[in-house]
């Protein structure tokens, strides 16, 4: 049931927009009532909030961090993070009213961004065991690698006049290989 109200949620930000979505709205999409969602989370915010982590987690869950060498590490992020950029809802968000993501994003550090540290600390472990990641504390080189990303996601359209796709993969790239790089 808590899947079927964030599809419910998800379809109506995307093709209403997050500022004319309601929750009476969720519930009746979902097939369940107000009560049931109201049981679940205290608001809409509290929905908007499960879904990010859920789309986010699913997202970064499609993409294993496989592969012990740098190269192969920043190739899987930089994927992530054009999945992430281009994702319906959170695109959807990013353009219509970036103060709710910016919320989930950048005020606390959320489910989702301690999932993602988490999947990067075991990334660079490998990485720095197979000797082409820099010595360095793990959590603290994957929380770095998260806000490089996470602010090249979030500045997307401001630049993609001056760094169309190629260039704005290349250039990630090449910031997370100079970061990491031993």
């Amino acid at each position: 049931m808590d899947d079927a109200i964030l599809d419910a949620a998800a379809d109506l930000i995307v093709h209403l927009g997050p500022r004319r979505t309601q929750l009476a709205e969720v519930a009746r999409r979902a097939g369940v009532s107000r009560p049931t969602v109201y049981r679940r989370w205290p608001d809409l915010r509290a929905v908007v909030g499960a879904l990010l982590t859920r789309e986010i987690l699913a997202t970064v869950a499609q993409l294993t961090l496989a592969g012990d060498d740098r190269e192969s590490f920043v190739t899987a992020v930089v994927e992530t993070a054009v999945r992430l950029r281009d994702h319906p809802v959170l695109g959807t968000l990013l353009r219509s009213d970036p103060d709710t993501l910016l919320e989930y994003v950048v005020e606390r550090l959320g489910t989702s961004q301690q999932g993602m540290i988490e999947a990067l600390r075991a990334a660079i472990e490998r990485g720095q065991a197979h000797g082409s990641i820099r010595a360095g504390e793990p959590t603290q080189l994957a929380a770095m690698v998260l806000l490089i990303t996470q602010s090249t996601v979030q500045s997307h359209r401001m630049v993609a006049p001056l760094l169309p796709e190629p260039a704005w993969r290349h250039e990630l790239a090449t910031a997370l290989n100079g970061y990491l790089g031993p």
